[in-house]
């Protein structure tokens, strides 16, 4: 050991010198309360480099744009609004203004938007109408001969009694078309009018594909022409009521339509 260790050594009476350690010296803490640092301000924002950029929709178009944008909204608008007057005329009752613009109504109403209901309607249908179809045929041997009467109509009932989802040719098919007809015909089965040669060729047609469904023609057979007639009866009134009316059928009988041939032999699909 040496005189540094302070031992048993060293002379008696003698201290040890000592010395200041070397190195960086930690300055002193100032005196007084305690100051926090202060933050650096947040950046402040910038503003977007373009107006455009802030922009959405609409408003982002060009002016060019936004005036095409602007007119085609309006002339929807109006077109919109039109169909929604012709409409409501055409269901509303009869009028001063439908009555001197029937025409231009029903022109813009048939046949694509055709209505089947009308305001302030009067008391519902309470007939049955059955439609019925004779034809005569020409048999593979050349002879000519005529069919009974086929219920259209019972056939249509038939189908829908009993079935969950009967289908809209069952329930529509055949009565919308005789209502189209009763529509464009006067009282003495005279066609009024374009719609009215139509209305014939549209019923012609589904009565001649109904007698090829039930082979009225038989093998061999050509359908040469078709007669068809409806028979309308009154819905009798409830036994609580004093109504009284006719449950004598009325018949509407048809003129005889001849059947153009490829029809006739099965051309109708």
């Amino acid at each position: 050991m040496d005189a540094n260790d302070g031992g048993s050594n060293a002379p008696e009476g003698e201290q040890t010198p000592v010395f200041p350690s070397v190195g960086p010296r930690t300055p002193a803490a100032p005196e007084g309360p305690h100051v926090p640092a202060q933050q650096p301000p947040p950046p402040e924002p910038q503003p977007p480099r373009d107006l455009a950029d802030a922009r959405v929709g609409v408003a982002a178009l060009s002016l060019r744009y936004q005036v095409g944008a602007a007119l085609a909204v309006a002339v929807v608008a109006v077109a919109a609004l039109v169909h929604l007057g012709m409409v409501f005329l055409h269901v509303a009752p009869a009028n001063t203004v439908t009555k001197q613009h029937g025409k231009a109504i029903d022109e813009w109403i048939y046949p694509e938007f055709e209505q089947n209901w009308k305001l302030f309607a009067p008391n519902p249908l309470q007939q049955n109408i059955q439609v019925q179809v004779r034809a005569d045929i020409r048999t593979a041997a050349g002879e000519t001969r005529t069919t009974g009467w086929y219920d259209l109509s019972a056939e249509d009932g038939a189908a829908i009694d009993g079935n969950l989802l009967p289908s809209h040719t069952e329930q529509n098919e055949l009565r919308r078309a005789w209502d189209f007809l009763t529509a464009t015909h006067d009282g003495n089965n005279r066609a009024v009018g374009v719609r009215g040669t139509l209305a014939e060729t549209y019923l012609r047609r589904i009565v001649v594909l109904r007698l090829g469904r039930d082979d009225a023609a038989g093998p061999g057979g050509t359908v040469q022409r078709v007669q068809v007639r409806s028979v309308t009866t009154n819905v009798p009134p409830p036994e609580w009521s004093d109504e009284q009316v006719s449950t004598t059928p009325q018949y509407r009988t048809l003129p005889w339509w001849p059947v153009p041939a490829d029809e006739g032999t099965g051309g109708v699909r």
